[in-house]
């Protein structure tokens, strides 16, 4: 394949910083750049993380013994940067503030994603980084409704539109990035945009989307609305990550992640049923009508955002990741059945725990990475907007 590339090239010399490592992405970053012969230098916000993050790297089947080390920074602050990233030939940024709930003002989160993305920019200019990647979302580019419902790289979020300030900060902070890469000669910047990730987990922490499958799993969404949207395995958005580090046509360009046509909750449910049969009877079986979700929408939140898309189904192109980069990511059917069966062995899912609840599912997963995820009546909420990895064990989890 003339546009694929070695990504184990690498030499003893060459470092990649990671943040985000404690997230989903950027835990299998880290093990897939000490596979490809890299030295990994994580990023943490707390010095009690390194051993979260060892342990996922060696669930991922990496040996991070003398080839990763740590530094303790902030996005929200210039402290530690520069030594954080000195040395380093490439970056990858995962890491993005999150809230436990919705801020009471939406600057408070944009401004901190904004400033934080810019931080890490400047520090790998200054420190001479011949790429960085920036993990952005699909957010960024498909929450604005058009008339053919057709989505590539080209499409940019309108971030007036009164959407969520997660969707906004994700598209205000890819801009700025762009736009301090137009205005630094020689820099330069690739962006990978997943859908939702899923994918199996390396430990008890829960993303968003691995959350969503996990209460369906457990039987706490009998009914989902009609809504769809893009899926990727973590293991691909991991793989386009380092193809957009090392390729030469990466360079100034953005890259949609997705595994295949988008798909429905329900469709979700049924790819566990066939996948878990036994499970059958605990996942949703019923789905929505457009006129029930706006309905429902009037007095639930959670379904508004059901409400808006109205039923459409949207059409997200990945290829450009496919025809530039050589990336080819796993069947859809094939991720949700790695996430079901690492709930299973991780022992998250009850088998005598199923239950019946009224948790909302209203909102298609996008990444979070480096996120915390919200709790709703003391259960983690299946929704996927505004949540991110949950911190703290509970009984639900």
């Amino acid at each position: 394949m003339t546009n694929d590339i070695n990504l184990r090239a690498a030499t003893d010399d060459d470092t990649v910083l990671v943040t985000g490592a404690t997230g989903h992405v950027g835990g299998y970053s880290v093990a897939a750049l000490l596979d490809h012969g890299y030295r990994v230098r994580v990023t943490l916000r707390e010095p009690g993380q390194r051993d979260e993050v060892l342990a996922r790297v060696r669930q991922a089947g990496a040996d991070p013994d003398g080839r990763v080390d740590f530094h303790t920074v902030l996005l929200s602050a210039d402290e530690g940067w520069a030594e954080a990233v000195d040395g380093a030939r490439y970056v990858l940024h995962h890491a993005s503030p999150f809230p436990f709930s919705p801020p009471e003002h939406e600057d408070e989160l944009i401004r901190p994603a904004v400033d934080g993305t810019l931080r890490v920019l400047r520090a790998a200019r200054e420190a001479g980084v011949r790429r960085t990647v920036l993990t952005s979302s699909y957010a960024a580019i498909g929450y604005s409704l058009k008339a053919n419902d057709q989505y590539s790289e080209a499409d940019w979020t309108n971030p007036d539109e009164g959407l969520p300030a997660y969707h906004k900060s994700k598209t205000l902070a890819e801009r700025a990035a762009w736009d301090f890469a137009r205005e630094h000669d020689g820099f330069e910047l690739s962006v990978v945009n997943p859908t939702g990730i899923f994918g199996p987990l390396l430990g008890p922490r829960l993303s968003a989307s691995t959350g969503l499958i996990k209460g369906f799993m457990e039987g706490s969404s009998p009914v989902v609305p009609r809504m769809h949207f893009g899926v990727v395995d973590v293991r691909d958005v991991v793989d386009l990550h380092l193809r957009a580090m090392r390729h030469p046509a990466a360079a100034g360009e953005r890259f949609i992640g997705v595994g295949g046509a988008a798909v429905s909750f329900l469709d979700l449910s049924r790819m566990i049923a066939r996948h878990l049969p036994a499970l059958a009877d605990r996942l949703p079986q019923r789905e929505l009508s457009v006129d029930e979700v706006r309905e429902g929408a009037k007095t639930e939140p959670a379904l508004r955002e059901a409400a808006r898309l109205d039923g459409r189904i949207p059409v997200i192109s990945n290829a450009k990741a496919r025809e530039k980069l050589g990336w080819r990511p796993r069947p859809v059917a094939q991720t949700i059945a790695d996430t079901a069966d690492s709930l299973v062995k991780l022992g998250l899912i009850d088998p005598e725990g199923a239950r019946r609840g009224s948790l909302p599912v209203g909102r298609p997963p996008v990444v979070a990475a480096g996120g915390r995820r919200r709790r709703v009546d003391g259960h983690p909420s299946p929704t996927g907007v505004s949540e991110g990895p949950c911190h703290r064990p509970c009984r639900a989890c």
